[in-house]
């Protein structure tokens, strides 16, 4: 085989990555992060209230300078031989649009309205929506959350719709449909100003929208208006969906002159980062693949004629083909963790900022080693009975059973307590959740074979990995690759370009493998064992106070 590139396009939080990676060996030669420069302001954000939107200007920008800056790094000729670009977004994330597909944040009076761009997967702003849908779903004929673990969250699809067109009659009446990130960027890519054209992601649109072939696609219009007649209008958003490996078309004459590619480069249809960030990090059969950023995903694929008939409570969503084709995809995951470690920095570093103005570079410097002195100091703390305990509500939580009402509780602090020993207490929280999800897949009749983890925390941090696998009492297996996420979207360019026929093709052959494994300390399990069941007692008592 010649050689030939592919670029794949990972939308985090905070900035997008884009990876070029050679189809025959694997190899990342060039890689970009263009960070949002508006969300790094905090604009269009309201905290408080759990209000996380994002400006397309910014996907907009990232998407071309990201890949112009991948490119640099490659060696002459590389863009020539790209065959294939493929994206991955956060998600749920969705944004309305106009009749040709167009962002409403992009047209004339719409540009600094919250209401009119895309809805962070963390936007928390439609709980109470949420809890209709559910309780519509539950009293329903048919179930529509049964295959979204039975619990309908605040950070999908249906819920931030339902929430933006009732407070904004503007964008109630200028959007003609509503779109996913992951579906949005193939669209603008390939020159795609059609609704009825723009193709839908089956990974987005099974774990979020309540789409399932079996009721014809997404839940029907009398549903939807027993929700608020407002919905009515986009029971017909579209009825089928497509697995990653189908192409979108190829680029588009304005966008191949803007990136200096051939205007016979494939674009692969879009899908949620954990999902192809699984796929990069080299997921199999019942795997429990761990993407963990500032939240975590979990994913887990599984044969459909052994899991297909199986209803797993308490998860995000369980959908054929959003993963790998021709398997399940499982989704659960953690609302905050990356976040959780932010937050006591901030709690740390906030005063010193504001009473030294005038030191903000030594601060910076201080704060950027903080997590990792933390660390160092932590692992050397003894494991005591009496620690702090503390829940990774700080998010809410996302699985199992998703409540984003819930927050988080910490006990048996007193006077003693400093910073690393919260750190700890914050560590082995995350730990816990993780374990609790790891707990409902086996209750619910999914087995996990091995525990695979990516993403910058899982390469980064090993004391937290190595708690990790004290917790779960496994092995805890590191993606070598630093971009994994953005290496799986190139699986998929490839395999959208034709490069390769299958995913298990791609993987074989561009896999990065791993590049170390945490062994659970057997002294350390009983401990963490007795601290789990405190954990959960915790959890139970909390959300009695949310109820």
């Amino acid at each position: 085989m010649e050689n030939s590139f592919v670029i794949g396009v990972d939308f985090g939080t905070d900035s997008v990555r884009s990876l070029v990676v050679n189809t025959r060996t694997g190899e990342e030669v060039g890689s970009a992060v263009h960070y949002y420069p508006r969300w790094q302001k905090g604009l269009y954000c309201d905290p408080a209230v759990q209000q996380y939107r994002q400006h397309p200007l910014d996907y907009l920008e990232g998407l071309e300078q990201s890949i112009l800056g991948a490119l640099k790094q490659c060696p002459a000729g590389t863009a020539a031989l790209v065959k294939g670009i493929a994206v991955d977004t956060t998600g749920s994330t969705p944004g309305p649009v106009d009749e040709t597909g167009t962002p409403l944040a992009l047209l004339p009076g719409f540009e600094n309205n919250p209401n009119a761009m895309f809805v962070l997967w963390k936007d928390h702003t439609a709980n109470k929506e949420a809890a209709l849908i559910n309780d519509t779903a539950h009293s329903n004929g048919t179930d529509y959350t049964k295959y979204c673990g039975g619990i309908y969250s605040s950070e999908w699809y249906w819920a931030k719709i339902l929430h933006v067109i009732t407070e904004d009659a503007a964008v109630r009446e200028k959007a003609a449909s509503w779109v996913e990130h992951c579906d949005w960027i193939p669209a603008l890519l390939t020159g795609n100003r059609s609704l009825s054209t723009l193709l839908r992601s089956r990974c987005a649109a099974g774990h979020k929208a309540m789409w399932h072939a079996s009721w014809g696609g997404l839940p029907p219009k009398d549903f939807l208006e027993k929700l608020n007649p407002l919905l009515g209008k986009y029971d017909q958003t579209y009825t089928d969906t497509v697995e990653a490996t189908v192409p979108a078309g190829t680029i588009s004459e304005e966008w191949a002159t803007r990136l200096g590619l051939s205007k016979d480069v494939v674009i692969g249809t879009g899908a949620f980062d954990a999902h192809m960030g699984a796929v990069g990090g080299g997921i199999q059969s019942y795997s429990l693949c761990k993407v963990i950023g500032t939240s975590t995903c979990d994913i887990l694929v599984a044969p459909m004629e052994e899991a297909g008939h199986l209803f797993v409570k308490g998860i995000c969503g369980q959908v054929d083909g959003s993963v790998i084709p021709g398997m399940l995809g499982l989704e659960a995951g953690q609302s905050a963790y990356g976040d959780v470690f932010a937050w006591l920095r901030r709690l740390i570093m906030g005063p010193l900022y504001t009473l030294l103005p005038e030191d903000k570079e030594k601060l910076a410097a201080v704060e950027d080693k903080l997590l990792g002195h933390l660390a160092q100091q932590a692992q050397q703390l003894p494991l005591r009975d009496n620690d702090p305990l503390a829940l990774d509500w700080f998010n809410g939580r996302r699985t199992p059973d998703a409540n984003h009402t819930v927050k988080s509780t910490i006990t048996g602090l007193h006077l003693g307590i400093d910073a690393v020993q919260m750190f700890k207490a914050l560590v082995e929280a995350t730990a816990f959740g993780a374990q609790s999800i790891a707990e409902r897949f086996a209750k619910e009749g999914v087995p996990i074979k091995e525990v695979i983890a990516l993403g910058g925390v899982a390469k980064k941090s090993s004391y937290a990995m190595q708690v990790l696998a004290d917790v779960m009492n496994r092995p805890i297996r590191i993606v070598n690759s630093e971009n994994a996420c953005a290496l799986g979207a190139a699986m998929f360019a490839a395999v959208a370009a034709g490069v390769y026929t299958d995913i298990e093709s791609a993987q074989k052959a561009m896999t990065s493998g791993f590049e170390t494994v945490w062994q659970p300390r057997q002294e350390n399990v009983p401990y963490y064992a007795a601290r789990y069941r405190q954990f959960q007692e915790l959890g139970a008592f909390t959300e009695k106070l949310y109820v």
